[in-house]
């Protein structure tokens, strides 16, 4: 059967009229170094040519999976990831970002190093001279760098049913879910290494909140 396998990683990103970065998205999970992954792509009521950018590579990998719904926004769309997913371990990718070819590898490696932990944050490439509206006070900009970086969020499984998932936010339900993990479990910020490559479209909320 097409679903009778249980991947070690689940990679969920969310998406919405972003055709033009998406094969650079996809392409950078399926050269990962590790093969136990399944990428879920949860299409936030696309309305350009994001499916026909993905059908060969939900043809080719049965470790691919679509799904759509009507725009319920990215925190929304992450739920629904996480309720398909698969997974021993939840991570996320911004349809716009691309990971290096260790990043599953590095992350998985972390959590069996530091084995109480259960959520990681942090390590990856950004343009340093990128500022965005602090969550706790949007009148002031900080570097993007004290931010918690959704993509960058690898975590157990059980953590997120016990969190829920995301709540429903307009911004930085990222940073909520970091702070909602740390109350109830061990998390782990990290600088290194740096294998997310983090690239803010012209549509970003980061960069139009």
């Amino acid at each position: 059967m097409r679903f009778s396998y249980s991947p070690e990683i689940s990679v969920i990103m969310p998406t919405f009229n972003r055709g033009r970065y998406l094969e650079n998205a996809v392409e950078s999970v399926i050269a990962q170094s590790v093969e136990s992954w399944e990428l879920i792509i949860v299409d936030d009521g696309s309305t350009d040519h994001t499916f026909e950018i993905l059908s060969p590579y939900i043809e080719r990998f049965a470790n691919i999976r679509y799904l759509k719904h009507q725009n319920r926004k990215p925190a929304l769309s992450r739920n629904a990831g996480i309720q398909a997913s698969l997974g021993r371990y939840i991570t996320f990718l911004d349809s716009d970002d691309h990971y290096l070819g260790n990043h599953l590898e590095s992350r998985v490696a972390i959590l069996n190093e530091y084995s109480e932990v259960a959520l990681l944050s942090g390590g990856f490439i950004c343009d340093e001279e990128i500022r965005v509206k602090d969550c706790y006070n949007t009148d002031k900009l900080i570097h993007i760098r004290e931010c918690i970086l959704c993509g960058t969020l690898f975590g157990k499984r059980e953590l997120f049913f016990a969190l829920d998932g995301f709540r429903d936010m307009d911004y930085a339900e990222d940073t909520d879910l970091w702070e909602r993990a740390a109350a109830l479990f061990a998390v782990k910020k990290i600088e290194d290494p740096k294998t997310y490559v983090y690239q803010r479209a012209e549509d970003s909320i980061t960069l139009n909140y």
